[in-house]
């Protein structure tokens, strides 16, 4: 992952409506959801959830499908797990103590756990 991906990526996190958008996109999993539903659990007017989906969508964290009339919402997952590899890359510097924590990280998201324990 070049740089500026990332920072796209964090970007697009780095607001509190958005975080909350693709973090509720996560635990749909697979599936995920329609806008519709997305805006009501997040509390969000449909323009504002728009422009938020958008965002997320242009930094590749997002992707989109229609059903019928309604358009589903997923997280684009392997893009997900590129940036958190980028974040946690050459972790340590070759001391393993301290990247203990994040066997933590593992414990927390037992979704994730054997993906993690490979890093």
């Amino acid at each position: 992952m070049e740089s500026k991906d990332a920072v796209s990526g964090l970007s697009a996190l780095a607001h509190p409506q958005r975080l909350e958008i693709f973090r509720l996109l996560v635990r749909s999993g697979k599936d995920g959801l329609p806008a519709g539903e997305i805006g009501r659990s997040v509390g969000s007017h449909a323009s504002t959830l728009s422009t938020n989906l958008n965002i997320l969508s242009q930094a590749g964290l997002v992707l989109s499908r229609r059903a019928g009339r309604s358009i589903i919402y997923t997280v684009a997952f392997e893009q997900m797990s590129i940036l958190v590899g980028f974040l946690i890359e050459n972790c340590c510097g070759g001391e393993s103590d301290i990247c203990l924590p994040l066997d933590k990280i593992a414990e927390r998201s037992s979704c994730c756990a054997p993906s993690l324990a490979r890093i």
